[in-house]
C-alpha cells in the first residue's frame, strides 16, 4: 500500500438545469436532462504545503534529472547553435504537440502536419494541431511571466486555430461545461466544473501557486495541471493549454531550458490512469498524477533520446549525400529546415531563407538529385518535395506511442 500525497479536495454545489433541445434530442432525454445536479468549487492551493512521501519523492527527483539528461542530449547532439543541425530542436515541439492533440483524439500524421505548416493540407485535424504547435510555442515564450495574461494567451492562440471558436479565443468562459455524453445537460456527467463565476479567483490562486520556488518541479507542474483541468477555465482547449502550461513551468523553472520533452506521448500510452490521476485529485489525492507525470517525463527522456538520434542520423545522411557539393551550394541553407519541415516549397524557401525563385528552384532541384528530396505533387506550378526519410521516423515514433 503505497502513502497518499493528500491535498484538498474539491466540493460541490448544488445548482438546478433547465436542458434545452438541440434540436437532435428526443422530448424525453430533455425532461431527463432538467433537474438539479452538482457542480464543482476547487480547493484553493496557493498555499499548498505537500507532504511528500519520500518513495514519492525520489521518483520525482529522478523523473525531472532524466528531463534535464534529455534537454543536454538533445542540445549537444542536434547543436542547438550549428546552422546546420539548430532547427531541427523545433520539431520535438512539434512531436509534443501532436502528442498532446492526440489525447484529445485530435490525430494527424506527419506529411499533414508538414503541409498544413505551408497551408496545404486538407485535413482538419492537421489544422488544428498546428494550432496547438502555436500555442505550445507561446508557452515557452512566455514561460518568463506566467501570469493569467499569458495563460489566455495560450488559449487564444490554440483556438485561432479552430474554425468557429473565434468567439472563445483568449477569454475565460462565460457558462458551464462539463465533461460527459449528453450535449444539452450536465446530470450525468463524468465532471461538471466550476460555475463560471469561480473562474478568475480560481485561476488567480492557481497563478500564485505556480509563481512559487520551494516546490520540487515536476510536483508542481502536475499539481498545476490537475487545478488547471480542475479549474478548466475555457469554453474549450482546456486540456492542450494545460498541457502547454506544464511545458512553459518547466522552461520557467529551468528543468528544461533548450527543448521541449514529449511528455504527453508519455501520458497519451495510458490515457486512462491519466484521466483516473485527474479524479483522485479532485478527491483528494495528487499522488496518482504526480506519478503519471514522472513516468511520462521517463517516457518522454528515453523515447526522445531515440528520436533524436534516429533524426540526427538523417541529417547525417543527408550531409554524406550532398557531399561532393560545393561548400557555397544553395542546398547547404535548406538541409537544416529539412528536419523541422519535411515538406516543402520554392515559396516556403523564399519566406524562410529569403531566397529568390531560381536560387530556390535550384536548390531543391540539387536536393533531389543527391535523393534527399522527391517531388509528390505532381504538378508543374507550385510543386511539393518532401524529405521521405523525416517523415518516415516521424510516423514511426508516432506508430511506437500506439503499440505501447
Amino acid at each position: 500500500m503505497v502513502d497518499a500525497l493528500p491535498i484538498a479536495p474539491l466540493t460541490r454545489t448544488e445548482h438546478v438545469w433547465l436542458a434545452e433541445t438541440d434540436g437532435m434530442s428526443t422530448r424525453a432525454q430533455v425532461a431527463a436532462g432538467s433537474g438539479p445536479y452538482l457542480s464543482s468549487v476547487p480547493a484553493t492551493i496557493a498555499d499548498y504545503r505537500p507532504s511528500v512521501p519520500a518513495d514519492l519523492a525520489a521518483d520525482v527527483e529522478e523523473a525531472a534529472t532524466a528531463l534535464a539528461g534529455l534537454d543536454s542530449y538533445a542540445a549537444a547532439t542536434l547543436g542547438l547553435d550549428d546552422a546546420v543541425l539548430g532547427p531541427m530542436s523545433s520539431i520535438l515541439l512539434r512531436t509534443e504537440s501532436t502528442s498532446s492533440s492526440q489525447i484529445e483524439s485530435l490525430t494527424v500524421g506527419a506529411r499533414q502536419l508538414a503541409l498544413a505548416e505551408l497551408e496545404q493540407s486538407t485535413s482538419t485535424n492537421a489544422t488544428v494541431v498546428v494550432g496547438n504547435v502555436r500555442a505550445m510555442e507561446a508557452a515557452l515564450d512566455l514561460a518568463d511571466r506566467l501570469d493569467e495574461r499569458a495563460v489566455l494567451t495560450m488559449q487564444g492562440v490554440l483556438l485561432s486555430a479552430q474554425p468557429g471558436w473565434d468567439a472563445h479565443a483568449g477569454r475565460y468562459r462565460e457558462g458551464l461545461v462539463w465533461v460527459g455524453t449528453s450535449g444539452i445537460s450536465p446530470r450525468g456527467a463524468a465532471y461538471v466544473a466550476p460555475q463560471a463565476a469561480l473562474v478568475p479567483a480560481a485561476m488567480a490562486d492557481l497563478v500564485q501557486f505556480i509563481a512559487r520556488d520551494d516546490l520540487p518541479v515536476l510536483l508542481q507542474s502536475a499539481v498545476a495541471h490537475a487545478q488547471f483541468e480542475t479549474i478548466h477555465p475555457f469554453a474549450d482547449g482546456n486540456g492542450r493549454t494545460g498541457r502547454a502550461l506544464v511545458h512553459a513551468i518547466l522552461r520557467a523553472k529551468r528543468v528544461m531550458t533548450r527543448t521541449t520533452a514529449p511528455v504527453s506521448a508519455g501520458l497519451l500510452t495510458d490515457t486512462e490512469a491519466y484521466v483516473g490521476a485527474l479524479t483522485a485529485y479532485r478527491a483528494g489525492d495528487a499522488r496518482p498524477i504526480v506519478e503519471q507525470f514522472t513516468r511520462a517525463s521517463r517516457y518522454a527522456a528515453a523515447t526522445g533520446r531515440r528520436l533524436v538520434d534516429d533524426l540526427a542520423a538523417q541529417v547525417d545522411a543527408a550531409r554524406e549525400a550532398l557531399g561532393a557539393l560545393r561548400p557555397q551550394a544553395a542546398a547547404w541553407r535548406v538541409l537544416p529546415q529539412l528536419v523541422a519541415q519535411p515538406v516543402v516549397t520554392s515559396r516556403f524557401l523564399g519566406e524562410r531563407l529569403g531566397m529568390n525563385a531560381v536560387t530556390a528552384q535550384r536548390a531543391l532541384q540539387q536536393l533531389a538529385d543527391a535523393g534527399i528530396l522527391v517531388e509528390r505533387s505532381g504538378r508543374q506550378r507550385d510543386r511539393v518535395w518532401v524529405h521521405e526519410g523525416v517523415l518516415d521516423v516521424l510516423d514511426a515514433y508516432a506508430a511506437s506511442i500506439r503499440r505501447h
